[in-house]
């Protein structure tokens, strides 16, 4: 039952269904069943009972404004008792006419700035920017299409549109030229694609040429004689590129040394090193015009050979001095020094004296008087010693000399002095029953006789006090003073000389 039939209760009942149908005319937002019980009463009614309020009905329509919004009394239910079914199943007709504004929904407009980011061997990525106008329902997200150059068979590449904008396309031919439009789609349909002016080209990425020079290798790489020279050094660069080694602008002599390239990476290597091989390899790595370039220093060293001159030139008391000059072959490295060897007769072993002169002439001292000694000197550079040393020729005999002791003369001075106190004695305050200590320091010669005072008088064996002195400094112990050992205590040196004293008051609480 519908909430109407209030205002039927006082009518008849027959009356009361006619009542239902300004309903539906006046709340069109109602459930749809209040027109199928319109029906019902057209059916059901019998036509005798809807008679009476026929002469009636031209006044029905004309107040069906007002009693219809207003109250739901018993004046209303003969308005919609005479209505008949057609003319209250034509208001709702107006009712959908709005609803068909909208399908007037206007697609969006065509994306911006439509781009290539970046191009690899497979691959390439799109970039654009929203369309101005998207509507208002908003965007659904985008499509893009490619197109193969020469075809006009246009095929999306994403299955469901997306909102996102930027775009990868995978899966593609080197050397391939794709032609790509994007379209933006919403509920009023798609815009007119933003197509790429010219196809791009699927093709390798060009990298600059760059050589990766291991920190290690930036300085001059040492090696010995005779070993080996195995260097990786990595580089970069697409397509891959060329590379070429050469030494002082010449090719290199591919009979000591081997150069094995790969994409990555070129070694260069010799099984065993020479002296010869020392030098400054350019290494250049360069793709069509482009180019890179590196420097390998190489130094191969071996031992240097002795110093050369070595000669004796002096000796006197227990030293000898000795001079030389550089080994004539440095090894190809720098001389870092020079060791100094001596050897006595007697045990004709040899001790070094100087373990790295950086000089070419040095004293040796402290030799042993009667002793003969004979000297060598080793060159040194990064590779070690040299194989053999340069012996002085001549030897060194540290002769006896005679010498005359004649003791200093001290001259004699008076040690006398009189007793003088170098530290006062100072004021104390101290707790009754917890020993005390005083202290002063006191110097003299003869050492002074030290004599204890309270209040003037002297103090002597007493168990209570222990005095002290050592090194001058003086001390007294009052062991566990009560309230009679306050007062004035007293400190006098005494020697033959002279005397002197001190004083303090000690407080006792």
């Amino acid at each position: 039952p519908l909430p109407q039939p209030p205002g039927s209760a006082a009518m008849t009942g027959k009356s009361a269904p006619p009542a239902k149908k300004p309903a539906p005319a006046a709340a069109k937002k109602k459930a749809a069943p209040a027109p199928k019980e319109e029906a019902a009463p057209k059916e059901g009614a019998a036509p005798a009972a809807e008679e009476p309020p026929a002469p009636e009905q031209p006044s029905a329509p004309t107040d069906e404004a007002a009693p219809v919004p207003t109250e739901a009394g018993a004046e209303a239910t003969p308005a919609p008792a005479e209505g008949s079914p057609a003319p209250t199943v034509e208001p709702p007709a107006p009712a959908p006419e709005p609803q068909l504004e909208k399908p007037k929904e206007e697609p969006p407009s065509c994306p911006l700035s439509l781009a290539v980011e970046e191009v690899s061997e497979n691959s390439f990525t799109l970039t654009w920017k929203a369309p101005e106008q998207t509507g208002r329902a908003g965007l659904d997200g985008y499509t893009v299409e490619i197109c193969k150059d020469g075809s006009s068979d246009w095929k999306a590449v994403n299955q469901e549109p997306f909102l996102s904008t930027r775009y990868t396309v995978s899966n593609l031919s080197s050397g391939d030229k794709i032609h790509v439009r994007v379209v933006a789609v919403s509920a009023g349909g798609a815009s007119v694609p933003a197509t790429l002016e010219q196809p791009v080209l699927i093709r390798e990425i060009l990298q600059l040429p760059k050589i990766r020079m291991p920190r290690h290798l930036r300085e001059t790489y040492i090696r010995r004689v005779g070993d080996a020279v195995n260097i990786m050094i990595p580089f970069q660069g697409k397509p891959q590129p060329e590379v070429s080694w050469t030494k002082g602008g010449q090719p290199l002599d591919t009979s000591r040394i081997n150069i094995r390239n790969t994409a990555r990476d070129t070694i260069f290597y010799i099984r065993q090193s020479q002296r010869g091989d020392s030098g400054k390899y350019e290494l250049t790595v360069h793709i069509n015009g482009a180019e890179d370039k590196a420097t390998l220093d190489i130094q191969v060293v071996e031992p240097p050979g002795p110093p050369q001159n070595l000669k004796l030139v002096d000796v006197w008391g227990f030293n000898v001095a000795l001079e030389w000059t550089p080994p004539a072959d440095n090894g190809n490295a720098e001389i870092k020094g020079y060791r100094v060897q001596k050897s006595d007769k007697k045990s004709g072993k040899w001790f070094t004296v100087l373990e790295r002169c950086t000089r070419t002439s040095c004293t040796i001292s402290d030799l042993i008087i009667g002793n003969t000694y004979s000297f060598r000197v080793f060159s040194e550079n990064i590779c070690g010693l040299s194989d053999s040393a340069a012996i002085a020729s001549g030897v060194a005999y540290i002769e006896k000399t005679k010498t005359t002791y004649q003791p200093e003369k001290i001259p004699q001075r008076d040690m006398m002095e009189p007793p003088k106190f170098t530290q006062p004695l100072t004021d104390r305050t101290t707790t009754r029953g917890y020993s005390t200590h005083l202290f002063c320091s006191v110097r003299g010669f003869p050492q002074p006789k030290i004599i204890w005072l309270k209040n003037q008088m002297e103090i002597r064996e007493d168990p209570k006090y222990i005095a002290l002195i050592d090194q001058g400094v003086c001390s007294l112990e009052i062991r566990k003073p009560g309230p009679f050992d306050g007062g004035v205590y007293t400190c006098k040196a005494v020697n033959a000389l002279g005397e002197a004293s001190v004083d303090c008051r000690l407080d006792v609480k």
